[in-house]
């Protein structure tokens, strides 16, 4: 299973930000939305950074309520991982845990395509070991 299946089945829309909006826009976003991370361009799909929940409650202990109206780019992840829609599950489960995150974008032709996160990998795998058990039963019922 891969990356672009995932994408298929959940979609390709991905909420992102700016690097100068204000940390306390992100925070808005990502309780509006419900969402963990949020990617960050410089309005031409291009991945400039992340920041998630993380970086958010770093930034706040570090700065307290000031830090609010600081720009994202003083608190967000500039060095992203990311995956293309060929990587397997398997291989975005490794980058995720050898990362030590939770969400990963996904990049094509250079540019943000969408992102997936540890749910969305988690759900797809249980999916093929669930399916891989039944093509299990059924060979061993027909045997």
């Amino acid at each position: 299973m891969t990356v672009k299946a995932i994408l298929e089945a959940k979609g390709h829309e991905v909420t992102t930000l700016g690097p100068n909006e204000k940390l306390s826009e992100a925070v808005r976003l990502l309780a509006e939305k419900r969402i963990g991370a949020l990617v960050v361009t410089n309005g031409d799909r291009k991945i400039v950074g992340i920041i998630s929940e993380r970086d958010i409650v770093r930034m706040l202990g570090r700065e307290g309520a000031a830090a609010l109206d600081l720009p994202v780019r003083d608190a967000m992840t500039p060095k992203v991982n990311i995956c293309n829609e060929h990587h397997t599950v398997n291989e975005v489960m490794e980058i995720m845990t050898r990362g030590r995150f939770r969400h990963l974008p996904v990049e094509k032709n250079g540019l943000l395509d969408g992102i997936i996160s540890i749910g969305d990998v988690v759900k797809r795998r249980i999916e093929d070991v669930e399916r891989e058990a039944e093509s299990i039963r059924s060979y061993i019922a027909t045997a």
